[in-house]
Parts: structure tokens; sequence; C-alpha cells
């Protein structure tokens, strides 16, 4: 596994997958496994790194100045864009 300094969240992600296939193909020797899972737990957890620092940055990014938020989810129906009713 690249460090995370040159490891894209898509990347690693991309490679969780395919620790996740070959997990799950159960072609594996038991140590095998075991260093597949060991680096399985290691991406998914840069992974979630990289996404709650994407959400402090959206949250900084929507904050008002009196410390507010300007920003409201909606709930769009699956066949909505984002841009409908304008």
């Amino acid at each position: 596994m690249s460090t995370d300094q040159d490891l894209t969240f898509e990347a690693a992600l991309a490679r969780l997958e395919q620790v996740v296939a070959d997990l799950e193909g159960g072609q594996l020797a038991l140590e095998q496994s075991i260093a597949r899972f060991e680096e399985g737990m290691k991406l998914s957890q840069f992974c979630a790194r990289q996404l709650d620092a994407i959400e402090r940055r959206i949250e900084v990014l929507v904050r008002k100045a009196d410390g507010t938020f300007d920003w409201k989810p909606t709930e769009l129906a699956p066949n909505e864009s984002a841009s409908a009713g304008t």
C-alpha cells in the first residue's frame, strides 16, 4: 500500500474494492488473507479520514459569519436532478 501522501481517495477505494474481492474469492492462503485484511483495514481508515476532512471543509465553506449554517440538504427523488425546480 502507498503512503498517505501519494494515495488518493479514489485509488484507496479502488484498492479496497480489490482487497475485498480477493478475500471473498477464497483463494488466498491464511497468511495472505490476514495481510489483505490488515491492508483493507488501513485503507478503510484512510478513506474514513479523507471523508471526515472533506466534511469539515464543507462545513467551513457553508458556515455564515454569524456562526450558523447556510446549507440545507434536500432530498431529491431518485430521478430528480440538483437543478430541478429551476
